[in-house]
């Protein structure tokens, strides 16, 4: 079957059977996807039904005062949560965070390495250093100040190198 109208575009050998069965499967698809979309539609529709329902709106009035109350209090424990986390943060500027201990024998009869030194230190490096010497007679216990990483009361080797140990 010829036409002179494909002959007039140039398609004057496609027979017109395969643009008609082309045609039909274009439309069976348009009517699907219109079929998926209308279904869409009327969901949408329900929901905003239910979302209107009520007197005169009443009912989304109530929705979003409801709302701006839960953001309100939202606001109020944010501003809550904020002050606790500044508190903490500056505790943790004075509390222990940096520490070094060394173990030795303080004196030379003595085996096991009893003795230590511990540091101690905050943020800034201030803190102490305890010294525990270990002897048959007993345990002597010091404690030296460190400020800002330095002592004003002379260091032993083993308190020297604790400190280093912390403050590294």
């Amino acid at each position: 079957m010829n036409s002179n109208l494909l002959d007039k575009i140039g398609m004057g050998n496609i027979d017109p059977a395969y643009i008609f069965i082309v045609m039909l499967v274009l439309m069976a698809g348009l009517i699907v996807a219109a079929v998926i979309s209308i279904r869409r539609l009327y969901r949408l529709e329900d929901k905003y039904n239910k979302f209107m329902k009520g007197n005169n709106g009443k009912a989304l009035e109530d929705v979003i005062e409801n709302r701006f109350e839960q953001v309100d209090k939202l606001l109020a424990e944010n501003k809550k949560k904020t002050k606790e986390i500044l508190d903490i943060m500056e505790n943790l500027k004075i509390a222990v965070q940096k520490v070094g201990i060394v173990k030795y024998d303080a004196f030379n009869e003595m085996g096991g390495k009893l003795s230590f030194a511990l540091v101690m230190l905050d943020k800034e490096n201030t803190g102490f250093v305890i010294n525990a010497m270990h002897s048959r007679e007993g345990c002597y216990t010091y404690i030296k100040e460190i400020i800002r990483g330095e002592s004003y009361i002379p260091l032993g080797t083993e308190e020297k190198e604790a400190l280093k140990k912390a403050m590294e």
